[in-house]
């Protein structure tokens, strides 16, 4: 296990580097309120008297009385139920819509210093190549390992999921425990073997991190002290059960929850990140796109500027020139900004800044 306060350390030094998307989240008042949620707020104080005493006052004094029909309180019921109960449950139209599962896997270097894992789905296939990636990590003697899980389709194939973490989690540990309510049945599941990869942890993960990946960035925080950074995940780290309604459409329901030691719990509220690096949504869907055909290398780190050097003396070339030309002919345009994965960025910069700080000289 690392050294916790090392670790600790360097979070707070790097804490105060201002995070990427800060100037637009300076925009927002966290105390300010809207209308709807100070509704909310007041709705949740009455009584149930006073519940029903709302209903009937209603019927009785609004302008359109038809909106208040035993079929539209009925629906206003149901539209507060999936609000409240969200991500919980969820009113799907038909069978055959769900998206697919598949998201492969891919792994390389960051800089020749630290491993990178796109986890891709939770399957097999996936699981044998992370193995393989283990062994190519072991042979350049790396030692941090970031893994990203904003690829990673939402699942609640928690056996899978607990493969994935028994290859980083001590053998012996509490992984997670799957609990139904319903029927008062609890599934422990537990790390079997010992892990195959004991270096320092990032965990990437966005807002769109669902599922079993949510469990993952959860367990890895909790067992291995992972550095969770990105997004507050999506909070649907539960089994579904999709229950058919009369004209064809699917009633989601979460019927099993995931906890963890300590009552660790997951759902609704996401995995909060460690560090918070607010991107758009299509700025991640373009770099998880670039990443996977291209690599990331290029996302994280800036391709030096062309110079005059020996070489170009030699070959009788000026690269200098060559750039302003290009630029000339491009009507003096400015050429489009490289696209930047901030949220990997701040794991190589953290991981960075944690290297740096364990090799210095102690009393210095």
């Amino acid at each position: 296990m690392r050294n916790a306060v090392t670790f600790a350390a360097a979070a707070l030094l790097f804490a105060t580097v201002p995070l990427t998307g800060a100037p637009e989240a300076a925009k927002l008042n966290p105390a300010a309120k809207t209308p709807a949620a100070s509704s909310n707020e007041t709705v949740n104080t009455l009584s149930e008297a006073e519940l029903t005493e709302v209903i009937t006052l209603l019927k009785e004094n609004f302008i359109k009385p038809e909106m208040l029909s035993d079929v539209e309180l009925k629906r206003a019921t149901v539209s507060g139920l999936l609000a409240r109960l969200a991500p919980g449950v969820a009113l799907l139209q038909k069978p055959g819509t769900e998206i697919t599962t598949e998201s492969p896997f891919r792994a390389e270097t960051l800089d020749n210093r630290f491993g990178y894992v796109r986890l891709g789905a939770t399957n097999a296939a996936n699981l044998a190549e992370l193995d393989a990636a283990f062994a190519k990590f072991a042979e350049k003697a790396i030692g941090a390992l970031v893994i990203d899980l904003r690829a990673t389709p939402a699942s609640s194939a928690f056996e899978q999921t607990a493969e994935v973490c028994r290859r980083f989690v001590p053998k012996g540990k509490v992984l997670f425990t799957v609990k139904k309510p319903s029927t008062k049945q609890e599934q422990v599941i537990t790390s079997k073997d010992e892990p195959k990869f004991k270096g320092i942890i990032t965990v990437l993960v966005d807002h769109d991190t669902a599922g079993n990946a949510e469990v993952i960035a959860a367990v890895l925080r909790t067992h291995v002290n992972a550095l969770v950074i990105g997004q507050r995940t999506k909070g649907e780290a539960v089994e579904f059960s999709d229950l058919p309604l009369a004209g064809g459409k699917l009633l989601r329901v979460a019927a099993a929850e995931v906890t963890l030691p300590e009552n660790v719990v997951v759902f609704p509220g996401g995995v909060k990140p460690d560090l918070v690096v607010d991107v758009p949504p299509e700025t991640t869907e373009a770099v998880l796109a670039q990443g996977l055909t291209s690599g990331v290398n290029d996302l994280v780190f800036e391709t030096e500027r062309a110079r005059m050097n020996e070489a170009a003396l030699v070959a009788g070339t000026n690269p200098e020139l060559d750039a302003i030309q290009a630029a000339q002919a491009n009507k003096g345009e400015r050429p489009k900004a490289p696209l930047r994965d901030a949220v990997l960025q701040r794991a190589v910069d953290f991981l960075t800044t944690l290297a740096i700080y364990e090799k210095k000289p102690k009393g210095k």
